[in-house]
């Protein structure tokens, strides 16, 4: 069995008993291409220090640690105890060695490094998990092998189908969990956080990619105009799916990029799925501010039971505790509480209408959180693979660290100059046409 343990600034996976043999790939894996057996850290912070140049484009010193990079698809770890099938025979490469090179986002990191850099960063965090054993953008789950891209679920294809329930269980409890509160230590304080990505050069008809996406929107907003019911509690307004990173941020990455030649799509060829890293700690730091102003008002929930266990469950949004998920649906779909456990469910029922109506007297907490220019920006930037990596077909070949540094350097500049200049706060706003079903702009 893997053991979870503190290694630095991430958290190191050590394999025990772990298979003897192993796939042919790993005598070479000291290849840029190649996925690696050796225990890593799941969620590993790279730091910059020894970077040739001084930084290009520094942020404003009082943003210093407010702006966080990382890229969530770039890992090639994939743990030896998980080469083995539910049968417990030897997965061989060629079974998942296609996925791995067309899951990956190959030189997303590389754009990653080089952007921090270029602000003056002391790193960037990277989820060193293959993307074809584990997606850690998603909820968890399991992928068919049918499933769209943006239907997938943590515990990817065919992974999905290889593993057994015990593998998959511990894949999640062990890696994705294990990476859950790693990120949550790290993201707290964030104003910033850009999530870079890189895609495929063409959409499935054949129509080739803009050089670069911005993503900011809920694919389900985009589509319905609403989150699906029961995913997130609807004491989170859908209204706050509409975007997850400031648009004036948005806006001032694209001109720059254009203005360099790069052209630029925004929430195209597909928006953010709910399962996003993006959506759901838009959803969490949401929560953390509801619940800081209901304590002004009420400091004397702090600590009592029936509020704790509500507030765990709105913050739950990893979709992981089965308390919090027991709660959900008593509250919402009327099922009984466990038995034994009906005062407790009471006193939680009776927290959540509390906080509920505290909302609900208070109106202009979601606008105020909507516009406030302390409100978390969580961005996602795709980048066309084959700008930053050289293919033979669909092979990996090497990387072109070139164009990474150049366009690295684009999004940099946007970044430095919407923190010096664009950042306002929403008074100094003009209300020309009002808020218009609360948007102001």
């Amino acid at each position: 069995m893997a053991r979870i343990g503190g290694c630095g600034s991430g958290v190191l996976a050590v394999e025990q008993g772990a298979p003897q043999s192993r796939p042919p790939q790993s005598d070479m894996m000291n290849s840029l291409t190649d996925y690696t057996t050796e225990p890593v850290e799941l969620l590993e912070f790279i730091p910059t220090s020894g970077t040739a140049s001084a930084p290009t484009h520094p942020i404003p010193e009082h943003f210093q640690g407010r702006v966080m990079i990382d890229t969530v698809h770039d890992g090639s770890f994939i743990p030896a105890q998980f080469l083995r099938d539910a049968g417990g025979g030897a997965i061989e490469a060629e079974r998942f060695q296609p996925y791995y090179e067309r899951e990956r986002d190959w030189g997303a990191s590389m754009v990653a490094g080089h952007l921090s850099a270029a602000l003056g960063l002391e790193g960037f965090f990277q989820v060193n998990v293959a993307r074809v054993l584990m997606d850690y953008g998603r909820f968890p789950g399991v992928t068919g092998s049918k499933a769209e891209h943006l239907n997938r679920y943590a515990v990817n294809y065919p992974f999905s189908d290889l593993l057994s329930y015990e593998q998959k269980t511990h894949l999640l409890e062990s890696y994705y969990d294990a990476i859950s509160v790693r990120t949550d230590a790290v993201v707290r304080d964030r104003l910033i956080k850009i999530a870079v990505h890189t895609y495929d050069p063409v959409n499935p008809s054949g129509i080739q990619r803009p050089h670069v996406s911005l993503v900011n929107r809920s694919n389900a907003i985009q589509e319905h105009g609403e989150l699906p019911r029961g995913m997130f509690d609807p004491l989170y307004p859908d209204v706050l799916a509409e975007f997850t990173a400031d648009r004036i941020l948005l806006s001032r990455i694209s001109l720059t990029l254009e203005k360099h030649g790069v052209p630029v799509a925004h929430n195209y060829p597909y928006c953010l799925p709910e399962g996003s890293i993006e959506v759901r700690s838009q959803v969490w730091f949401y929560f953390n501010y509801l619940r800081r102003r209901f304590l002004t008002q009420h400091p004397e929930s702090e600590g009592l039971p029936g509020y704790r266990r509500v507030w765990a469950m709105l913050m739950d949004t990893n979709l992981r505790s089965t308390e919090s998920e027991a709660l959900r649906s008593h509250l919402h779909m009327f099922r009984r509480a466990p038995a034994g456990r009906a005062a407790e469910f009471r006193a939680a029922r009776e927290a959540y209408t509390h906080i509920q109506f505290f909302v609900e007297e208070n109106p202009e907490i979601v606008n105020e959180y909507r516009f406030s220019p302390d409100r978390p920006s969580s961005l996602g930037i795709e980048v066309r693979k084959d700008l930053v990596w050289e293919f033979d077909g669909l092979t990996p070949i090497r990387p072109r660290p070139d164009h990474a540094r150049a366009i690295a350097q684009s999004i940099a500049e946007a970044i430095a100059m919407y923190l010096r200049e664009d950042r306002s706060a929403p008074d100094s706003v003009p209300r020309r046409f009002g808020y218009m079903g609360g948007d102001r702009r």
